[in-house]
């Protein structure tokens, strides 16, 4: 049995081919590559309960993967991440409780992880020895576990203001890494301008072909965990959008070896209204977006003011009759408390803002009481800050001041 099914690279605008053998990063285009399999030569030679017999994790679908040898396969341990239920969190009445899916489960604490893997595993089997990519935390910290994993030399450019955290995390995984004074395409253009000068790969959203399947493989194990049934609903943080894309494109995929049953979900492309660049050109009915001017965000795994793959995200969103919606800052830190008080999930600013949306588009009727939903987490809440303990108690003299709910 083949290892992977992939046969070509196609230019996502044009439907060019190129060839999968070679290392790629956009299309003659200039557009982002899509890896493709042959599909009925999969169908034919793997049933869909190989799979369900496989170890749940991300290298169980290695047929839809492009991986074309094991041996070049960098792994940390990518998880099948769980569902969980917000059962004591605000919904409106009427409505099942949302269903979480935790990507901060994985390694480095980030759905990136996903995306990273492959294309560092990608990136091994044609020889690369230097990478470099823009990021606002979480991806610089996944390339640089995996970088280092392969034995590559990391390079990553943040925006000032990126959590302390994924810095840290970043550097003690081996990566160079730099504070710029800008946003994440402020930092895109200096990779671009280093890569003749000091001979690294451009890791960036879209610009090489490999981190969409490793993000694609969100939408095949949702699909897998809800026993091939998709959910109604899915609200995704989009920033550059990568997940969104890939989700559809494995959900096309899955359709095509007839393993999925039912229609696809509604994607919905959540962001923050200090930066919605993808809102703005859904509701305006463009195929692309304009770039936000003055982006701002608490959530900056959203904070992308421009994404190469704009038109993609659009075509995904019409195409499944979904939406776009933007939620404010202090909405999202709501959310954030309302569920790691409620229901003892910490998730990122960008997660809270899926659960926010989904709120907002309850209640503006955008959604049914009936539609089973599926919000994204993409990290772990523990990467960002929380709120200090200042309470104190001397053991002198205990309980002396207590908490109003303790008081009587």
């Amino acid at each position: 049995m083949r290892y992977s099914y992939a046969t070509h690279l196609e230019c996502s605008a044009t439907g060019e081919r190129h060839d999968i053998g070679t290392l790629e990063g956009l299309s003659r285009a200039g557009k982002p590559l899509l890896a493709r399999y042959e599909l009925a030569a999969l169908r034919r030679e793997v049933r869909r309960a190989d799979i369900e017999a496989r170890p749940a994790n991300l290298w169980r679908w290695r047929e839809l993967l492009p991986v074309p040898d094991p041996k070049y396969v960098m792994s940390l341990g990518e998880v099948e991440t769980p569902l969980i239920e917000l059962l004591n969190s605000a919904r409106p009445t009427g409505f099942a409780p949302p269903i979480v899916k935790d990507e901060g489960r994985l390694p480095t604490g980030s759905f990136k992880a996903r995306g990273l893997c492959l294309a560092v595993s990608m990136a091994q089997s044609f020889g690369v020895r230097r990478v470099a990519i823009p990021t606002n935390g979480n991806a610089g910290a996944a390339m640089a576990a995996y970088a280092a994993r392969a034995g590559m030399e990391a390079f990553c450019f943040c925006p000032d203001d990126t959590p302390e955290i994924n810095l840290s995390e970043i550097a003690l995984q081996g990566a160079t890494v730099w504070r710029v004074n800008g946003l994440i395409n402020d930092c895109a253009r200096l990779v671009g301008l280093g890569k003749e000068r000091f001979g690294w790969f451009d890791m960036s959203t879209l610009k090489e072909p490999y981190r969409i399947e490793g993000k694609k493989t969100m939408g095949l194990e949702l699909a897998a965990q809800m026993q091939w049934r998709l959910p109604d609903v899915v609200f995704y943080p989009t920033g550059g959008g990568t997940g969104l894309i890939g989700m559809w494109k494995g959900w096309q995929e899955l359709a095509a070896l007839g393993w999925i049953e039912g229609p696809m979900p509604r994607l919905v492309a959540v962001q923050s209204t200090g930066c919605a660049p993808i809102v703005r050109a859904f509701d305006s009915g463009a195929q692309t977006a304009i770039p936000w001017e003055n982006a701002h965000t608490i959530a900056s795994g959203i904070r992308v003011p421009a994404a190469i793959g704009d038109f993609l995200i659009l075509r995904a969103l019409r195409e499944t009759r979904g939406f776009a919606i933007a939620v404010e800052d202090a909405d999202i830190e709501r959310a954030r408390r309302e569920v790691a008080a409620k229901d003892g999930l910490l998730l990122s600013p960008e997660g809270a803002a899926t659960y926010a949306a989904y709120l907002a588009a309850a209640r503006s009727g955008r959604l049914a009481a009936s539609e089973r939903v599926v919000l994204f987490n993409c990290a772990s809440g523990l990467k960002y800050p929380m709120p200090p303990v200042t309470a104190h108690m001397d053991l002198n003299a205990p309980f002396a001041h207590l908490p109003p709910k303790l008081s009587g």
